[in-house]
């Protein structure tokens, strides 16, 4: 009697079981596609799929059946997708396109309107996307993806990515054509940066190298017992050995900032006496070129790395040593701030046409090259100050204008006064 009554027990629960899962057949039809986008996409892997697919099964067969509400007849007709999958596309980073067989829209995500304007349901995919490859690739579309890359002319250029595949939408059985885009455009120029750092940097060793190649194979040669000729070459291969030695500083200094970047510094620093102590050890240099410094530094205390913040006010200082004019003055400023503290140096020289502003804190950018490497610039300087005040949460500022001088003005983050027994010692 008891093994019936067990018997009975487990068949009711085996159709609740069933009973569920034929109740909750949309809403698992539209999670497994909505996973199979996701997977797709490449937003989720297919065991991680499986598993959330499983445990929504569970889940409906371990609960009770619900009143399942009334499907309208023409869904599959009309273009609508499942709701789950309506909410995936809306919660993807990326733009989203959905095509019927005949290339139609029939969804798309917000994303989509934002990066390629007016999108509407029932319009040729052809009025959204001009790029011949990608509708190309939704003719040819088939379940394996197809990666397609195109760039955008106008109104700038951009570089895009498109994936294209079918997938089958398990409630409805129709397969519509998914188009996922991704912009490359950032991708793409920080390649061709690195392209063109690589190449400045092999330039800008290789011209010293040459040099003292050149000067070594003279002294065994030609000059090998003029003992006029040997100094006075000894002395240009000092400074090529000592131009590639800050090159090669500044190369990895650069290297260690960007390791260090989205790790903001916590150490209180006196601005106001790093700035002095830097002024004070390049006097001599000031006193070389004929260029007064002259500072004005309040107490102020900001959060940074305290040999970082010295370089930024060393290139920032020495370069207005170097390229301001002889007989003038250096004006180095420090301030607190409402937002923090301020570092601003000025000099008088012949100023920075405005076409060069924006690139000059780009590695290896220089106004004058000839100019520069006279004066032992290695092209890197303000490239360093700009991403050691990025490190440090900071902004750089630069305004010039051509025989008006310079400014540059740094800000950081100020340092809460309670803060003040942590300060660095100076």
């Amino acid at each position: 009697m008891a093994d019936q009554q067990e018997t009975a027990s487990v068949g009711r629960r085996a159709r609740a079981g069933l009973s569920g899962l034929f109740a909750a057949r949309w809403p698992l039809g539209g999670a497994l596609a909505a996973i199979g986008l996701l997977v797709l996409l490449g937003r989720m892997g297919p065991l991680e799929g499986a598993a959330i697919l499983t445990l929504a099964a569970l889940a409906a067969m371990a609960g009770p059946a619900p009143d399942e509400p009334e499907r309208p007849a023409d869904a599959s007709r009309s273009g609508a997708l499942p709701a789950e999958v309506s909410m995936i596309l809306s919660g993807l980073p990326d733009p989203v396109l959905v095509l019927n067989r005949r290339a139609l829209v029939v969804a798309f995500n917000e994303r989509a309107r934002a990066v390629l304007g007016e999108v509407r349901v029932g319009e040729p995919v052809s009025f959204v996307l001009r790029a011949p490859e990608v509708l190309e690739a939704v003719r040819a579309a088939g379940t394996a993806p197809q990666t397609v890359l195109y760039v955008e002319r106008a109104p700038v250029e951009r570089w895009r990515e498109a994936c294209v595949a079918q997938v089958r939408l398990a409630p409805v059985g129709r397969p519509v054509t998914v188009v996922a885009l991704r912009d490359l455009t950032e991708q793409r120029r920080s390649e061709r940066m690195r392209g063109d750092f690589v190449a400045n940097a092999s330039h800008e060793l290789r011209t010293p190298l040459a040099s003292l190649l050149g000067f070594i194979e003279t002294l065994q040669g030609p000059a090998k017992n003029d003992v006029q000729a040997r100094e006075k070459f000894l002395d240009i291969m000092r400074t090529q050995a000592n131009r590639m030695s800050r090159l090669i500083d500044d190369l990895l200094s650069l290297s260690r900032i960007e390791l260090k970047a989205h790790v903001r510094p916590q150490t209180v620093v006196d601005l106001d006496e790093l700035v002095r102590g830097v002024t004070d050890a390049l006097s001599p240099l000031a006193r070389e070129r004929g260029v007064e410094i002259a500072l004005s530094a309040e107490p102020t205390a900001v959060y940074g790395d305290r040999d970082e913040l010295i370089r930024v006010a060393e290139n920032l200082i020495e370069n207005a040593i170097k390229y301001g004019q002889s007989g003038k003055r250096v004006d180095v400023a420090v301030k607190p701030g409402p937002d923090g503290g301020v570092l601003t140096v000025r000099d008088h020289g012949p100023g920075v046409s405005p076409e060069h502003l924006p690139r000059l804190t780009e590695r290896f950018y220089r106004v004058d090259v000839g100019d520069s490497r006279d004066k032992g610039g290695t092209g890197l300087g303000l490239a360093l100050v700009k991403h050691v005040v990025q490190r440090h949460g900071g902004k750089l500022s630069i305004e010039s204008a051509p025989g008006e001088g310079a400014t540059f003005a740094v800000l950081l983050r100020g340092a809460a006064p309670e803060r003040s027994e942590l300060r660095a010692a100076s």
